[in-house]
């Protein structure tokens, strides 16, 4: 199982980012997957989550209201767009899902919200 996790980076408060994540080494398409973050000095959190076949997508309340989680399953690929981001939204950006018996995560990306 291999999730690779890109399109962080430095945005100013207000800005935008859409973030992927490529799936390889299992059946993407028979899965849900989900967005957590962990920003510096905080615990980790669930930003969103979409169903297998993608027409069923969750938000915690860090993402509710301003997130949209989507997935291309021809492209095995999921993403996040990050509309309207805040200095708050700083954080490390992982995909990842579970496959019975154990979690899978990606290696993160880097989403810094600053002026």
């Amino acid at each position: 199982v291999q999730l690779v996790e890109s399109g962080g980076g430095l945005v100013q408060p207000g800005g935008s980012l859409r973030l992927s994540c490529a799936a390889s080494g299992f059946s993407f398409s028979s899965y849900a997957m989900s967005w957590d973050r962990q920003a510096p000095g905080k615990e980790r959190e669930v930003v969103a989550r979409i169903a297998s076949a993608g027409g069923n997508a969750n938000y915690a309340d860090s993402g509710k209201g301003r997130f949209a989680i989507s997935r291309d399953n021809a492209k095995d690929t999921v993403y996040l767009q990050m509309p309207s981001l805040k200095p708050e939204d700083t954080a490390v950006y992982y995909c990842g899902n579970y496959q019975p018996p154990r979690d899978y995560w990606g290696q993160g990306t880097q989403v810094t919200v600053s002026s």
